[in-house]
């Protein structure tokens, strides 16, 4: 990663008040996890909507990344199923569905460990440059 991406909110390393997070791809798959503290709070015990989307956002967008290409969200959309605990560790995943051209098509998930999945989400990302 770049000196300039380390200032990520998702996953850089010199950002203060990042989530940092880091991340794993196993079978076409990729995953972070995290146990969300009370400072990503909206109502009370619940993770920020905000937050939840900006987990999955980064778990699909940056899977491109990490398969070498510059890659932008042109599109999210996410299905809140239930509130996302605060405090509670949280796996979330990402994983291609699709490419047309330039444009990949990406789902992702939030899941807490007893299965229960807490959001959904769908994504176009799309490949800048020669990708």
């Amino acid at each position: 990663m770049s000196d300039r991406n380390q200032w990520c909110f998702a996953c850089g390393s010199r950002n203060p008040i990042g989530l940092k997070l880091t991340f794993r791809e196993e079978a076409d798959t990729y995953y972070t996890t995290l146990v969300p503290g009370p400072e990503y709070q909206g109502y009370e015990g619940v993770m920020h909507g905000g937050l939840v989307s900006t987990l999955l956002d980064e778990v699909m967008a940056r899977y491109l990344y990490a398969k070498g290409f510059n890659a932008v969200t042109a599109k999210l959309e996410v299905r809140f199923r239930q509130p996302t605990p605060i405090g509670q560790q949280l796996t979330v995943s990402g994983w291609i569905t699709g490419k047309r051209g330039k444009m990949y098509e990406l789902a992702g998930k939030i899941i807490l460990r007893d299965g229960t999945v807490t959001a959904e989400s769908k994504a176009t990302v799309v490949i800048k440059g020669d990708g």
